[in-house]
């Protein structure tokens, strides 16, 4: 495929609201298993190719990324990506107690971000595959820690940054009793055969 095609605005809706769906299953798990109301909203989509696709962060920073496989009908790779400070802080909320200040998360906080990261992936995914028809299942996740460049580069070389298309949901945490808002990004990597039925399905919505 040589060029994606220009995608209406009420086709980016439809990607928008299903994110949005996902994110409201993923809060409600995350709601019960915190015993703390937590809210997501997704307030951006973006459809591109990977190399139109601007750094999320500099190349230096510290990023935690939850990389999951999606499986079944189509296939691909999805992550849930925040910087290391708002990671920290995340953990915070979800744990209830002050973000540990040292560089390095603890053995916890990594348990709590890869459970995080799994329920998104999978509200998310559960929710594609309901607006597609098909079945899509997550991996066991794996948790990454590292610099935003070393987080990217090895998808961006084993990638055609031309042909290969990325879908990019901001993801916006809020926490009752608390001021101000998480912002993370959740990612969603389809295998180069698997783009076509996914655009096909954006171009019916």
């Amino acid at each position: 495929m040589d060029r994606f095609p220009e995608l209406k605005p009420s086709q980016l809706d439809a990607l928008r609201e299903v994110a949005n769906i996902g994110a409201g299953h993923a809060a409600t798990a995350l709601s019960q298993l915190t015993e703390r109301r937590i809210m997501i909203n997704v307030p951006e989509v973006t459809v591109a190719r990977w190399n139109e696709v601007p750094g999320f962060w500099d190349p230096e920073e510290q990023v935690v990324a939850v990389w999951m496989m999606m499986m079944g009908n189509l296939t691909g790779r999805t992550a849930f990506v925040l910087p290391l400070d708002n990671a920290r802080r995340l953990c915070g909320f979800l744990l209830h107690r002050d973000p540990t200040p040292e560089n390095a998360l603890n053995e916890m906080e990594e348990s709590t971000l890869k459970e995080t990261g799994n329920i998104l992936g999978g509200a998310y995914l559960s929710a594609l595959s309901t607006f597609l028809g098909m079945m899509l299942l997550p991996s066991v996740p794996d948790l990454v820690v590292n610099r935003s460049a070393a987080v990217f580069d090895p998808i961006a070389g084993a990638a055609d940054g031309a042909s290969t298309m990325i879908i990019r949901a901001a993801t916006e945490f809020r926490f009752d009793g608390t001021e101000g808002n998480l912002v993370g990004h959740y990612i969603l990597l389809p295998d180069a055969g698997s783009v076509q039925a996914i655009l096909e399905a954006i171009q019916l919505a």
